[in-house]
């Protein structure tokens, strides 16, 4: 199936000079939606995930489902001061400024195998940030997931100490 159909471009968002991919389309047409979650999921089928972390927030959408086909439990990671528990911090770059990210800091079990979802893959510096705050915590990251990646950002060599795998590269 051909992805990139199901990706619309919205010109000048969040702010003039960035084209942003927005994944909607593919989310509400559920052959697509679903081709991509099995997609994603067939490749750490059996890779012994003890679970799926995913960036808010499009990352939670696809990150909760590839949770559940794999049998996985999930955890997410959001912006600062969202989430209610004790957390983590770590702030990074990104294509248009800085932002932080925070996780539980009872989420990640030491030694296990987590893999990180998000929808976009640009500069790297959210799942850089957020690859850091699974292994702060004692986890693994057996690898970095996304539906897209903006290749000409070079956010693969932020990760390049990672597996990374994207279903549609631009």
């Amino acid at each position: 199936m051909d992805l990139k159909k199901y990706i619309r471009d919205i010109p000048d968002f969040p702010k003039k000079g960035i084209v942003f991919k927005d994944i909607t389309p593919l989310l509400s047409n559920p052959g697509a939606f679903e081709f991509a979650a099995k997609k994603i999921a067939g490749k750490y089928r059996n890779s012994k995930i003890a679970g799926v972390v995913g960036i808010e927030s499009r990352g939670f959408i696809i990150g909760s489902v590839v949770a559940c086909l794999l049998g996985a439990g999930f955890i997410p990671v959001r912006k600062k001061g969202k989430l209610p528990y004790k957390t983590r911090c770590a702030s990074y770059g990104l294509e248009y400024g800085t932002d932080s990210i925070e996780i539980h800091e009872d989420a990640v079990k030491k030694g296990k195998n987590y893999l990180l979802v998000d929808d976009l893959l640009a500069t790297g510096g959210t799942m850089a940030a957020c690859c850091g705050l699974v292994e702060c915590l004692g986890g693994k990251v057996l690898a970095c997931q996304f539906v897209i990646e903006l290749s000409f950002l070079k956010g693969r060599d932020k990760l390049k100490n990672y597996k990374t795998n994207s279903l549609i590269i631009y």
